[in-house]
């Protein structure tokens, strides 16, 4: 078949889409990054082959914080960010949305459309307390799997109120809650509404929350952060299929629209499987900035850089040599 790719590679997970022409997602991959981006990055083009023998790949797109390696990695024609990615994969399947909520593992996005239009937007990349590896550690310290920590917040009786603000604060809020003798259930829906709150107050303080609104990232499974959400904005929430992996699918949307306009990819093939990527890290000393410059290499090619602040090192990919790096 022809397809399209689009990969989502962030600090927690590398998800993978594959789109056929006519725009429907024909194979979804959520895979753990664990610290090794390039290797997340091969394995799911590795089972993208395993599951669609034949795929001919007609464009590539990429997303995330890895957004740039992963394009250097596969030879990407979209490369943006997880805002508009998200937006355009929300728009496609929500015909309308004029509100996305994302929480993934390390931030949350709050991202308002009018007319199909992103108008505002705003990210937590600070607090812990807004995000998915919150909720996970809470879960694992009440000793609750996180596959069952919505459906136990929704058997609460009372959601008792634990402070938001702060991971810290909430943390041991959640504790002096556990040894007055509140049920795990009433905690569970406590950390909920904290967390939703943290989320409200944080992103979308002065901004016009409107439905229809779409709640996507991989805290969306949780039942118990839909409900929250539903009850602090009165709204229908709305969680579409792919919710885990939206980034990869707007992602593969803009690839698709890429191929469109110009008939052609640089996707660099399934071969790349079989190539050796490289990471190398400086700090120039070419001034006060002490950028830190990422190099990747191929062999003893260097493929791309970035990361500093005047395009010293960034704006000659592939001229200057590994003993110039060694010396900058």
């Amino acid at each position: 078949m022809n397809g399209f790719l689009g990969i989502d590679v962030g600090s927690v997970s590398t998800n993978l889409v594959v789109l056929d022409e006519s725009g429907a997602v024909r194979e979804s991959l959520y895979l753990r990054t664990q610290g090794q981006p390039i290797k997340a990055i091969k394995t799911s083009l590795n089972m993208a082959v395993e599951r669609l023998p034949g795929l001919k790949v007609l464009g590539v797109g990429t997303t995330g914080s890895a957004r740039h390696l992963a394009s250097v990695i596969v030879g990407a024609d979209s490369v943006k960010n997880e805002i508009t990615a998200h937006a355009v994969a929300a728009s496609s399947m929500v015909p309308g949305v004029r509100t996305v909520i994302e929480i993934g593992g390390q931030d949350s996005k709050l991202i308002i459309l009018r007319d199909g239009v992103v108008t505002d937007f705003a990210m937590n990349t600070v607090c812990a307390a807004g995000t998915g590896s919150f909720l996970d550690q809470q879960a694992a310290r009440l000793g609750i799997p996180i596959e069952q920590f919505g459906e136990m917040a929704r058997r609460a009786t009372l959601a008792v109120r634990i402070a938001g603000r702060c991971a810290v604060f909430a943390e041991s809020d959640m504790i002096h809650k556990q040894q007055m003798g509140y049920s795990l259930e009433d905690i569970g829906a406590g950390l909920c509404e904290a967390l939703v709150r943290n989320f409200l107050n944080n992103l979308g303080k002065g901004k016009e929350i409107l439905s229809p609104v779409v709640f996507q990232g991989g805290v969306a499974a949780n039942v118990g952060m839909r409900d929250a959400f539903n009850k602090a904005l009165a709204t229908e929430i709305i969680v579409p299929e792919y919710f885990g992996v939206m980034g990869a699918v707007g992602a593969a949307i803009l690839a698709r629209e890429y191929a469109a306009r110009t008939g052609r990819t640089m996707f660099r093939g399934f071969s790349t499987l079989d190539v050796d990527f490289s990471s190398k890290s400086i700090e120039c000393r070419g001034c006060p900035n002490q950028c830190e410059v990422i190099s990747i290499q191929r062999g003893s090619q260097v493929l791309a850089r970035w990361g500093d602040r005047c395009g010293k090192w960034s704006g000659v990919n592939g001229i200057l040599k590994n003993e110039e790096l060694a010396e900058a």
